[in-house]
């Protein structure tokens, strides 16, 4: 298990584990980031991505992206 920060750009992970405090865990359950979901990096940039997750884009910063496991 290991940082969504540290997948490669174009590879599908699954999504193993929000963490954080409930907030954070809620805000990113509604953008679709829920355990077992497909995602994928799409761009990087000094740490903030753009990710795809089931069928559209999202762009987060590098704090959000620490709390999703995959």
């Amino acid at each position: 298990m290991l940082p969504l920060s540290m997948a490669k750009i174009g590879e599908i992970n699954r999504i193993v584990k929000i963490t954080g405090k409930d907030e954070t865990k809620r805000f990113l359950n509604n953008l679709g980031f829920v355990e077992g979901a497909e995602v994928s990096i799409i761009s990087e940039m000094a740490g903030n991505l753009i990710v795809h997750i089931q069928s559209g884009r999202v762009a987060l910063d590098r704090d959000l992206v620490k709390r999703i496991m995959i």
